[in-house]
């Protein structure tokens, strides 16, 4: 549509129309005068070639066509508002030392690269991050903001989900092409799976679930194989070189997957979800420094997520 079509001013202009009522109070709102309101109106509709508002009642109403048109404008109108206090709103309060602890593969591919955006943002703020293979201790005051993969079972913090996680099986196509496919769970009990030794879960029994609902049944494989690393990395590499199958979770093989490098193991299966969630002390919830912090984090990967959406 270019220039010809929609103008960014044009969406405040007709939601203030739209909330108004009628011209003349839109008028009245704007302070200029009801013809002027009646040729702005006029012109966004030529521009557009569709009307916008039926003229033929005393009262203002909407075309089909004016209502998606407002719909979306408050939106857009909406999230400009957003991006005013990411950028400006926050920065006044966002101050001071942020304590920031991450694991150490998704600590540095994923936190350590948005810390460096959000100090961008918030310079006033004094960022310290320290990675650990196991979270440490919620009752510890060591930390301001955890980041972790599922939701902690106490409740004397604040766990707020700021992505969604899932956890993929996946091997190598050579080694696939040489061991065959698993094509239940319980066939990996027969192929060599690659050990990841990381926070507090059993370590070797991988839990699979199958069907959707009521008839979803989970299965526990204990699982063996002759390589394990408590660094996903590395889990990941011994994978791409074709030791065997590894379970791990979707932002740290995406890529792989999308290169055809890593193929996914039994897709019908559903592994316990690790979404990612921010912890901290309920007392830091009106702290701007971590509210900043955790609105960021919340915002940057649904922005993510939306460009990876299939169009």
């Amino acid at each position: 549509m270019g220039s010809a079509g929609i103008q960014p001013a044009d969406l405040g202009f007709f939601s203030a129309l739209a909330s108004a009522g009628s011209l003349s109070a839109a008028a009245r709102e704007l302070g200029v005068t009801t013809p002027a309101i009646s040729k702005h109106l006029a012109l966004m509709e030529s521009r557009l070639g569709m009307s916008l508002v039926n003229r033929t009642t005393r009262r203002m109403s909407l075309t089909q066509e004016g209502e998606v048109y407002l719909e979306h404008a408050r939106r857009i109108l909406g999230e400009i508002d957003d991006m005013e206090a990411l950028l400006g709103g926050a920065k006044s309060t966002a101050k001071g030392l942020l304590r920031v602890n991450a694991t150490l593969g998704f600590g540095r591919s994923h936190i350590a690269p948005l810390i460096s955006k959000f100090v961008v943002l918030h310079p006033q703020v004094e960022v310290q991050l320290q990675l650990s293979v196991n979270p440490p201790p919620l009752t510890e005051d060591a930390f301001d903001v955890c980041i972790r993969f599922g939701a902690p079972p106490d409740a004397r913090v604040i766990a707020k989900r700021i992505a969604p996680n899932r956890r993929l099986l996946c091997a190598s196509p050579a080694y696939l092409d040489k061991h065959g496919s698993p094509k239940v769970p319980h066939d990996l009990v027969r192929h060599n799976c690659i050990g990841i030794r990381q926070g507090e879960e059993a370590y070797g029994v991988w839990r699979l679930t199958h069907g959707r609902g009521k008839s979803a049944l989970t299965e526990a494989v204990k699982t063996r194989g002759n390589l394990t690393t408590n660094d996903g990395e590395i889990a990941v590499n011994w994978a791409l070189d074709g030791h065997g199958v590894l379970m791990r979770a979707e932002w740290d093989i995406e890529r792989h997957l999308a290169n055809g490098r890593l193929v996914q193991v039994l897709p019908q299966c559903h592994t316990p979800d690790a979404d990612i969630h921010a912890v901290y002390p309920p007392r830091h919830q009106t702290t701007g420094r971590v509210r900043a912090f955790v609105d960021f984090l919340t915002w940057s990967f649904e922005q993510r997520t939306a460009r990876q959406a299939p169009t």
